[in-house]
């Protein structure tokens, strides 16, 4: 959807008549339905200086002019294009417009600079970044401009910017960026114009403008080739048993789909470890390469991060992350806009979007109504917030409603846990999630300590950590997450002064594979969905021990967990309801936690009571396995194999 079209010439007319925002506005309305005149007029500086750079003779006046280009399936606009010829080719120039007087530095962060925005100074992305990044989500999902081979040329303008000598808007440390993308500043006009000019030598002779807004949504060759050489070889996305066999019947299965124009729901039950997020990267991945437009779709950020940067390999900044989607993404989605969606971590899914839950109708009929086919993968065992509805009665009744077919399957073999559905098992029986028959066992081999100083648990997780960088430090959510001092790893979040202890919350979206963030700890926000070989487990004061039983206590959390939001109105009104929410969603924290490591979890407990809870339960676990080894020495005994 583009905002406003019109030639060069038209352009510079409507500003110089001041008939541009008039226009603008009555287009908004048309097209949007809301807006002010505020906020286009907001605009207006930018848009006069644009028009000042456009007053060049050299520039045709026939070159098409674009304003406000939303990018399909995302909430991307595009500030300005020009379209037409450079006597041979066809290109585009995108110009992404900034009115900011002042940038720092982020030395420590790949595209990243500081500015004053929303009024005050945050992080966001360097302008040319971010055209660069624009330019190559059109290049890569744009069918037209890959068959028609339109070139685009992306570039900033920050035209209230007065640079300086040493400036940190042009600082080495942004050289690959700018390279792709320039960035022009005030007083570079004429550096902007030849900029333009050298692509720009011609009218658009061939409604560039009308090939870009109207081209199909297709993946490109080049991205498909990418991400297939990135799984290739790569041990961390390999299928086994089945997880192969479900991998294929949901991909046929799509296909079909597509095929038939039939509306399918496929919902894929397992716990922590049986391979859910391996087999969608594979799906992901492999439905690209069939010319099928799909995303990997989670509530939770930290999975899509992680995955999206093992994806790239070598590849320091690419496309990938465009095909990585939050579930709010989706609130304006019309009937199967995409082929597929794959839905990881469905039990995370909410009701409403938005920062303030505001934001369209129901995310899980949001996901099916977008798409085709769309693929669930969920562990109703793993709610962790009152918010989340992800559920599979919920999932079938929205399906149902959008008279969706139904296809149901589950996965069972453990990956995770050193191959051991027996720890899960146990685990359960010893968080009294509910009663197994694993009382005292383990199942196979799973390396569980509890240690009585989290000092000595931190070194044990660097120690294994130099191995491979795949043990980390997590903890539950009993210690605020400040928002001050979050840059600074040194500033411990976390502490247990009786131990001299402290750590910070993770800091990087993507520490768990951060060389640099064994000395961070991960929240259940930033680690579920992730597995590791190894984690240690803070256990905090929401969970401890009173005459054997396990007591839940919600009001240990911290202010800044947004996992129990409201709990605190609902115990007022109806304590026993509080708890009755709460309690699960605390055990199922622990739970998820503690079985992020494939080979081993080792747990620390504020709660003196609990932490001998866990000691007696894990001796329970080793006078078992004593015992088993006994009576397998006696009937080999028996058989003649002990001589």
């Amino acid at each position: 959807m583009i905002i406003y079209e019109s030639t060069k010439e038209q352009f510079v007319g409507d500003v110089v008549n001041e008939l541009l925002i008039d226009r603008l506005y009555s287009s908004y309305q048309e097209k949007i339905g809301r807006t002010s005149k505020s906020e286009i007029r907001s605009w207006e500086n930018s848009l006069q200086k644009m028009s000042n750079v456009m007053q060049d003779e050299d520039i045709p006046r026939d070159a098409a002019v674009a304003i406000e280009f939303n990018i399909p399936n995302t909430s991307k606009r595009v500030d300005f294009l020009i379209a037409g010829n450079d006597g041979d080719q066809d290109h585009v120039v995108i110009v992404e417009l900034k009115q900011w007087e002042m940038v720092e530095k982020i030395e420590s962060r790949d595209a990243i600079v500081k500015t004053y925005l929303g009024g005050g100074l945050r992080e966001t992305t360097h302008p040319s970044y971010q055209a660069w990044s624009y330019a190559a989500l059109i290049e890569d999902f744009n069918e037209n401009v890959q068959q028609r081979e339109i070139r685009l040329e992306p570039c900033a303008y920050l035209h209230n910017y007065r640079k300086i000598a040493d400036d940190p808007l042009t600082d080495v440390h942004y050289e690959e960026h700018l390279e792709k993308a320039p960035v022009f500043t005030k007083g570079e006009i004429q550096k902007l114009r030849s900029f333009i000019k050298k692509y720009i030598r011609v009218g658009d002779r061939n409604n560039l403008i009308y090939q870009i807004e109207n081209g199909r949504i297709r993946p490109s060759k080049s991205l498909q080739d990418a991400l297939n050489n990135m799984l290739q070889g790569n041990e961390e996305f390999i299928m086994i048993d089945e997880q192969k066999v479900f991998f294929e019947e949901a991909f046929h299965l799509a296909l079909e789909c597509i095929r038939t124009d039939e509306k399918h729901v496929m919902i894929v039950e397992g716990g922590p470890g049986t391979g859910k997020s391996v087999m969608a990267i594979n799906l992901l991945v492999k439905l690209i390469d069939q010319d099928l437009v799909a995303m990997y779709v989670t509530k939770n950020a930290a999975p899509r991060d992680v995955y999206s940067t093992k994806l790239k390999g070598d590849f320091k900044k690419s496309h990938i992350d465009n095909l990585f989607k939050g579930s709010g993404s989706f609130t304006q989605v019309e009937d199967n806009e995409f082929d597929v969606l794959i839905v990881d971590e469905a039990h995370r899914l909410n009701e409403k979007s938005g920062l303030f839950r505001n934001k369209g109708e129901n995310q899980i009929k949001e996901l099916i109504k977008g798409a085709n086919f769309t693929l669930f993968f969920i562990d109703e065992n793993q709610k962790v917030t009152l918010q989340d509805i992800g559920s599979t009665d919920e999932i079938k009744r929205y399906g149902e409603e959008l008279n969706a077919k139904i296809v149901y399957s589950r996965l069972t073999s453990q990956f995770r846990c050193n191959g051991s559905d027996g720890y899960i098992a146990w685990l359960d029986d010893v968080l009294q999630i509910r009663q197994t028959a694993n009382v005292n066992d383990m199942g196979m081999d799973y390396d569980f300590r509890v240690f009585d100083d989290p000092n000595e648990m931190l070194k044990e997780i660097e120690k294994l950590n130099q191995l491979n960088n795949k043990s980390r430090m997590m903890a539950g959510y009993c210690w605020d997450w400040p928002s001050k001092q979050r840059r600074d790893v040194h500033h411990h979040d976390i502490t247990i002064p009786e131990y001299n202890f402290g750590m910070s919350w993770n800091i990087e979206k993507t520490w768990a594979i951060e060389d640099s963030s064994v000395r961070e700890a991960g929240c259940i926000h930033t680690a579920q969905g992730l597995e590791f070989d190894y984690v240690g487990v803070i256990i905090g004061d929401d969970l401890r021990v009173e005459e054997g039983q396990l007591i839940t206590d919600h009001t240990k959390r911290a202010k800044t967990d947004q996992s129990l939001k409201g709990i605190k109105k609902i115990a007022k009104e109806d304590p026993a309801r509080a708890h009755e929410l709460a309690d699960p969603i605390i055990r199922n924290t622990y739970r998820t936690l503690m079985t992020r490591g494939q080979k081993g979890c080792f747990v620390y407990c504020t709660d003196p009571g609990l932490q001998s809870y866990f000691k007696e339960r894990l001796q329970r676990v080793k006078l078992h396995m004593q015992a088993r080894q006994r009576n397998l020495y006696l009937v080999d005994e028996q058989d003649g194999y002990g001589e």
